[in-house]
């Protein structure tokens, strides 16, 4: 009897932990491949999210790296994840993600080894969302921004130079974005809307690829509104800045057509801006 009781015992608890696990399994709250993660110490986390990312696999790697900064925050494992989470969640083209992992390093650890790094990986987030010159620039300016962090911060760092040049090409996008704006105002004939618009290019954004346009856009309007010795000038800083475009020829016969000829107003904005390009500032 005694032993008929021990056999339906263990049955029993065979039965139960059958059901456990079955339990687990069709519970959709349960994922039972991960519920043994957080038992593994952080350094071979580490290693097994390193291995995931080399074999391509940046979802399970990411898991690994999160996994760490999860259960073991503040600790010198949680801060390496943290850099390659962020930049793994780049990768994947997760970007808001990477931002918050990124941002929440800087202001955590912005003294570290990896800060210029993962500064740097920031500005390439804000970059990978540019868009065509038609559409919302701010990620364009928030590229410049962090970029231009990498740069004051980071002075020796090696990403200073790609960091330039992300800036360089935001700012083209910027002006790009006002000269776009400037021609829907040309095309109606609101001619002072546009140049204050070709202004921000003149003056902010000189050493971009719309600057030619931008001064042969104000020769255009200005000469349109009668005011001719503002197109005079703005011809004249064009010619002597760029006299082989084809957009000072077109300026230079623009104001052809009416007997005038480029001539610089020593006192006009434009002259002030034009100094400037000479200096190459």
């Amino acid at each position: 009897m005694m032993k008929t009781a021990r056999a339906l015992f263990a049955s029993l608890l065979v039965l139960s932990a059958g059901a456990a696990i079955s339990g687990c399994q069709s519970d959709p709250d349960i994922d039972i491949t991960k519920l043994g993660l957080e038992t593994d110490p952080p350094d071979v986390l580490y290693t097994q999210g390193l291995a995931n990312m080399k074999a391509g696999n940046m979802a399970e790697a990411s898991r690994k790296f999160d996994a760490i900064d999860r259960e073991n925050p503040f600790s010198e494992w949680a801060r390496k994840a943290l850099v390659m989470s962020t930049f793994v969640k780049y990768r994947q083209g997760k970007l808001d993600d990477a931002l918050a992992s990124g941002n929440r390093y800087m202001s955590q650890y912005p003294k570290s080894q990896d800060a210029a790094y993962v500064q740097y990986l920031i500005g390439l987030t804000y970059s990978k969302q540019i868009v065509d010159v038609t559409q919302d620039q701010r990620a364009s300016a928030k590229t410049i921004e962090a970029m231009q962090a990498v740069i004051d911060n980071y002075p020796n760092s090696e990403y200073v130079d790609d960091a330039q040049a992300k800036i360089r090409f935001a700012r083209d996008q910027l002006a790009g974005k006002e000269m776009q704006i400037g021609r829907y105002y040309m095309e109606r004939k609101e001619y002072l809307a546009a140049i204050s618009r070709f202004r921000i290019v003149v003056e902010k954004y000189p050493n971009t690829n719309q600057i030619e346009e931008a001064l042969a856009r104000l020769v255009e309007a200005y000469y349109a509104m009668g005011i001719v010795d503002e197109a005079q000038t703005a011809a004249a800083v064009l010619g002597h800045n760029y006299p082989d475009s084809q957009w000072y020829a077109d300026s230079y016969k623009l104001l052809q057509t009416g007997g005038a000829e480029p001539r610089e107003n020593k006192g006009s904005w434009i002259a002030a801006a034009g100094k400037k390009l000479l200096l190459g500032s």
